[in-house]
């Protein structure tokens, strides 16, 4: 009988866990553009990421740096992303001053976010990334909100939305080639990315 009404209260069903792993589900098959948002920007030709070489198996990589990768929707469809130096290594412009460099954030689990102000999915995931960095910063986890949004076009704006939204990690801006080596030709926003201690 107590089971049961701790099943009716959503109690045991919603853990800590079991929240973080929602979340960052959901923002994976975003990654993958089944949301209903795109990209503003003009089209641009896809990236070729140095060290990625593939084949009709498995991606390989050869001589390359730290890769950013998000999960494959399915074995078969399994994409490892390499970024190179001049895209970890960029300066990103951030809404504090402070520059955002991804490179600083090795050995640390990073979360990295696409989003735009003007992006209804975006909206309606923030306060869960809110949570989610509240609940595990303490255990390593950082997060990184990047608009794909022109910075001094926006700037009031994505100021308007942090404080709206409560948000409490990092923002800033992606450059267009960060954005275009990360979206890798899916321009569906948002999108986020799960980055390893070991940086894949």
């Amino acid at each position: 009988m107590q089971e049961n009404k701790k099943m009716d209260t959503g109690e045991a069903l919603w853990t800590p866990a079991r929240l973080a792993c929602t979340i960052i589900v959901l923002s994976l098959v975003a990654a993958f553009g089944v949301t209903s948002c795109n990209s503003n920007d003009e089209p641009r030709p896809e990236p070729r990421p140095a060290g990625v070489v593939r084949n009709n198996s498995t991606p390989s990589l050869k001589n390359a740096p730290p890769a950013l990768a998000p999960a494959p929707a399915a074995p078969a469809a399994a994409l490892v992303i390499t970024l190179p130096a001049d895209v970890v290594d960029v300066e990103l412009r951030s809404v504090s001053g402070a520059p955002i460099i991804l490179s600083r954030y090795a050995g640390k689990v990073l979360l990295v976010n696409l989003w735009a102000t003007w992006c209804g999915p975006c909206r309606l995931e923030t306060p869960e990334l809110v949570k989610l960095y509240k609940e595990f910063r303490s255990q390593g986890l950082e997060v990184v909100g990047l608009s794909t949004e022109n910075p001094d076009a926006t700037a009031g704006a994505v100021k308007q939305f942090i404080q709206d939204y409560d948000v409490n990690y990092r923002v800033g801006w992606a450059t267009p080639e960060v954005s275009i080596s990360l979206m890798q030709g899916r321009e569906a926003i948002p999108q986020s990315f799960v980055v390893s201690r070991s940086g894949r």
